[in-house]
């Protein structure tokens, strides 16, 4: 039985960029629907529920950050932002509200195009050989829920972030350079700067780590990437059935 196609809204307020992302998508036999402004965007996302949303950040009576939080604050929506910025803290800002990824203007179809797959063969969820809740003292990741606790309190991670920390979490020791961590967190060759880790790994260690100038838990490699230390009497345990 062949799974339905995927659910696609785009929302740009530039009518030329928003109909060649369409179409190009409709050939790749995705499920279509377009928004020119915030509140149509906030219409057809509520009528179509959308597996993707392709938010362009600067619309004329909305702000894309926003509409990026409010969105996943609604559903597990993914969300890839167009940006004609490449200023950090633009980027910074919207993983901070959530985004998967996002791509620069003046981009390819074709880069549009892996990144699109690259987005939706992630999964949020895990197989059953896989629901092993992490504890490392006070630190505890639950991949089944997604929830990640620190002294019994809840750390809000976006789900990005939360991919990116379970992935090291559950390879404690290991040493994974940024090309690497992009190639199993992102799921493919990343074609933009891999200096993205660098900003996802700031925001996680400013959720979990007790000084982000000396961090504990995620821990810098230098001239090579990160890896997780593990507390030294810390341990893993398989979650209870």
């Amino acid at each position: 039985m062949n799974m339905a196609p995927a659910k696609i809204l785009v929302v740009d307020d530039d009518p030329a960029i928003r109909n060649l992302i369409h179409r190009f998508l409709t050939k790749q036999d995705y499920q279509m629907e377009s928004a020119e402004d915030g509140k149509s965007a906030m219409i057809a996302f509520e009528q179509f529920n959308p597996d993707l949303v392709i938010l362009d950040i600067n619309l004329p009576d909305a702000n894309g950050y926003a509409l990026c939080k409010e969105m996943q604050g609604r559903t597990s929506v993914f969300v890839l932002l167009l940006t004609s910025r490449t200023d950090e803290g633009d980027v910074i800002r919207g993983f901070a509200q959530g985004a998967d990824d996002y791509i620069t203007k003046p981009f390819s179809l074709g880069e549009l195009g892996v990144r699109v797959g690259a987005i939706l063969r992630r999964q949020r969820t895990v197989t059953t050989g896989e629901q092993q809740l992490l504890t490392f003292e006070k630190l505890v990741v639950d991949p089944v829920r997604r929830e990640v606790k620190l002294a019994g309190e809840f750390v809000p991670l976006t789900a990005l972030e939360f991919d990116l920390l379970y992935f090291l979490a559950k390879n404690p020791g290991r040493v994974w350079r940024r090309a690497e961590l992009i190639q199993e967190v992102w799921d493919y060759e990343y074609v933009g700067d891999q200096r993205v880790v660098d900003v996802h790994i700031g925001q996680i260690r400013k959720k979990i780590e007790i000084d982000t100038s000396q961090p504990a838990l995620i821990q810098t490699v230098r001239g090579v990437g990160y890896k997780f230390e593990a507390p030294m009497n810390g341990d893993s345990a398989n979650a209870s059935a």
